[in-house]
């Protein structure tokens, strides 16, 4: 596995890392070396020879493919999809209260690729849906103990989504076979969704009338409103995580950047330009982004610069005149059936970690 020598390394077993924005920024399809990694446990090793993906559940034949069948005897598809994991953006989550035992994701958690492999539902048409089925569970094949047990890595999606033509079972990344930290030999993509529902490593397919029930989709990703702790959740009645919701962040400047006096000119004010990306979810688009230098006081429109595909993140950018002294840049967006961000991060905090979609916020100073 090779990755950017600037990677952030949250933990080494299981290996969780991102990469620094203003590397992610540079490049609209993220690259290999700069794509995020979230691992619950060790990456398994699969032999492609003995691969065999089990279809099973309420299916009117139960299929084991092979490696060779899903590359030959399928369609091939390719989807460009950014894929975030559900605790991006968690250290500001941190910064308003303490979340323990999570991992301290910046705000480089997801990463932007082209897809290529079967579309799932060329593989539930094979296998023939029974009437009543509501959900299409995965398992992979990655070993995570939690409780002194091996629950594994699982999780599950509607069924109208997973017959949907942007749900991959995805044996490539950007053009090329999945290395072993993203999934080799397969793995599930499931665009607009968090990344928890791309399951990798995958080796079985369920179809059945509920959800999954793996610790991962049943107990750890769900939202829990800001009041409740660790100690009083009823872990059955949090809401389990799918969709993506708008988010915005700002790639440059950096958090605590400083200008020295020779950005100024002969006004008192010098001009700095400001990027970042902004996604959704829901196959809905980027429609506007918002960007202020006085904390939220006043608003300019940010140009889009890249992204107009309904699965993938946009690239904006917009210039903001800056006098001497200290200055809040927040950045917001808006998608195309106007969901738009909370303003507060302490709006969104919940002991988990999830799903932060407040307004960016960027201190920089003018010196």
């Amino acid at each position: 596995m090779y990755k950017h020598e600037k990677f952030i390394v949250h933990t080494t077993s299981p290996y969780n890392a991102e990469p620094p924005l203003e590397l992610l920024r540079e490049n609209f399809i993220t690259p290999r070396e700069l794509f995020y990694v979230r691992n619950h446990g060790d990456v398994p090793e699969i032999d492609a020879q003995h691969f065999r993906l089990v279809v099973n559940g309420m299916v009117e034949r139960e299929l084991e493919l092979a490696l060779d069948t899903l590359l030959n005897d399928f369609p091939k598809r390719t989807v460009m999809a950014t894929l975030q994991c559900a605790g991006n953006r968690r250290d500001q989550l941190i910064a308003v209260k303490e979340i323990p035992g999570e991992v301290a994701w910046q705000a480089g958690a997801l990463g932007n690729a082209f897809w290529s492999g079967v579309p799932l539902k060329e593989i539930l048409n094979a296998a023939g849906i029974k009437t009543g089925a509501q959900y299409i569970a995965f398992m992979g094949a990655e070993e995570v103990i939690r409780h002194a047990e091996n629950v594994g890595f699982g999780g599950s999606i509607e069924i109208a989504k997973a017959l949907s033509a942007e749900v991959l079972l995805a044996y490539e990344m950007n053009g090329k076979p999945l290395e072993p930290i993203h999934g080799f030999p397969l793995r599930v993509i499931a665009p607009g969704y968090i990344g928890a529902r791309s399951v990798k490593w995958l080796t079985q397919i369920t179809v059945q009338a509920f959800p999954s029930k793996n610790y991962f989709q049943a107990h750890a990703y769900q939202l829990f409103p800001p009041q409740t702790n660790a100690e009083t959740a009823d872990w059955n009645a949090g809401l389990q995580l799918s969709e993506l919701a708008v988010n915005c962040v700002i790639t440059s400047p950096r958090a605590g950047q400083a200008f020295s006096p020779s950005f100024l000119k002969g006004e008192g004010w010098g001009e700095v330009t400001v990027q970042g990306y902004a996604l959704t979810g829901g196959g809905r688009n980027i429609a506007r982004v918002d960007v202020s230098s006085d904390g939220g006081n006043s608003w300019t429109t940010a140009h889009l610069t890249q992204g107009d595909q309904h699965w993938a993140w946009t690239f904006w950018e917009t210039k903001l005149k800056l006098a001497s002294g200290e200055h809040e840049i927040v950045a917001r967006a808006l998608d195309s059936a106007s969901n738009t961000q909370p303003e507060d991060a302490r709006h969104v905090w919940n002991f988990k970690g999830y799903m932060n979609n407040a307004w960016h916020r960027v201190q920089v100073r003018v010196t």
